[in-house]
């Protein structure tokens, strides 16, 4: 890491430290000998890798950070870039931000709305900052057979795995249950001219990319996934994945919709839109089988302990879809 520290307007590094949390790319902690720590960003996926995509997302944190929103934007290298090359791979150096991470149900309603209403802001923002976008002819949805075509192939898999555990038990029974529920909603597929409006979103909001210090967020971190996206989707896509119980995956549907209020309030969407944004999102994870392809086609394991509350999540979604649309648009 030196080589790359050297860069920088740094003082040498005195430890590095992995920083555990994440799918994607690589960071570590860098404590200098002058007391100041720092954030070091090693950009290795395929998808984001690349200089183009990270000066946007560079310029677009910047930005953010200089209205005043809650967004830590890359240090300046000593010949005022924000991307170091060393070694074959892409760095970006941060500021260290302090903090921890919570999940949306330790937090009380009233938060809960201002983290909706961050996300808002953050969409609003985004929309002024980055560049004009025109909106898509037609967003289209997963279609069903090929879902039931994955679906055989990867409960294939889990039934003949060895060693065979309770994993792939539990696997091999939320495959047969999802053709069941693909059987029953297979007519609900949304149309292609469905989706809410697509504009620049975070592409990855969640408990584990928002910061607190006390009941204040003090940073929205990893904006690797910044791109066009139907925005009300990722207000729904969040609200999700943070406040859902963690065994069971089961929404708090009170936190759902202090949050969705909030987001609404913004202006970021309309409660149609929301609407919209709900039936697609859960269409999308009536179709989605990410976890298990990672386990099963690509041998990586990383994502198993995300399965058991996300399949919980949507059978339960699938049994209570009105209770859940009321709460996000009502």
């Amino acid at each position: 890491m030196s080589g790359v520290l050297r860069a920088y307007r740094t003082a040498p590094p005195e430890t590095v430290a992995p920083v555990a949390e994440g799918l994607l790319n690589r960071g570590y902690r860098i404590s200098a000998t002058d007391g100041a720590t720092y954030f070091l960003k090693c950009y290795v996926d395929r998808a984001t890798a690349n200089r183009t995509t990270v000066l946007r997302q560079h310029r677009a944190t910047a930005a953010l950070a200089a209205l005043g929103l809650p967004v830590p934007p890359p240090l300046p290298s000593a010949d005022n870039r924000t991307v170091t090359a060393y070694g074959g791979r892409l760095f970006a150096l941060y500021p260290w931000v302090p903090g921890s991470h919570r999940h949306g149900t330790e937090l009380d309603p009233a938060r809960c709305g201002e983290l909706g209403g961050l996300l808002g802001a953050l969409h609003g923002a985004l929309r002024d900052i980055c560049a004009p976008l025109r909106q898509p002819e037609a967003v289209l949805s997963a279609e069903v057979e090929e879902t039931e075509r994955i679906v055989l192939e990867l409960r294939g898999l889990a039934r003949t795995h060895r060693p065979y555990g309770p994993f792939d038990r539990l696997a091999e029974d939320r495959l047969t249950e999802r053709l069941d529920l693909l059987a029953t909603h297979r007519r609900r597929r949304p149309g292609p001219t469905d989706a809410p409006p697509t504009g620049w979103t975070h592409g990855d909001f969640h408990g584990l990319n928002v910061l607190y210090r006390g009941d204040t967020v003090s940073a929205v971190l990893d904006w690797d996934k910044l791109a066009p996206h139907p925005v009300a989707e990722e207000a729904v896509r969040a609200a999700t994945l943070l406040f859902n119980d963690r065994a069971t995956g089961v929404l708090d549907l009170v936190r759902v919709r202090h949050w969705a209020r909030a987001y609404r309030a913004t202006g970021a969407a309309s409660a149609e839109q929301v609407a919209a944004a709900v039936h697609r999102v859960w269409w999308e994870r009536l179709n989605d089988l990410w976890m298990l392809q990672w386990r099963y086609q690509r041998r990586d394991h990383r994502a198993d302990p995300l399965f058991p509350a996300a399949a919980g999540q949507l059978t339960w979604w699938c049994q209570d879809y009105e209770q859940v649309m009321d709460a996000f648009a009502n």
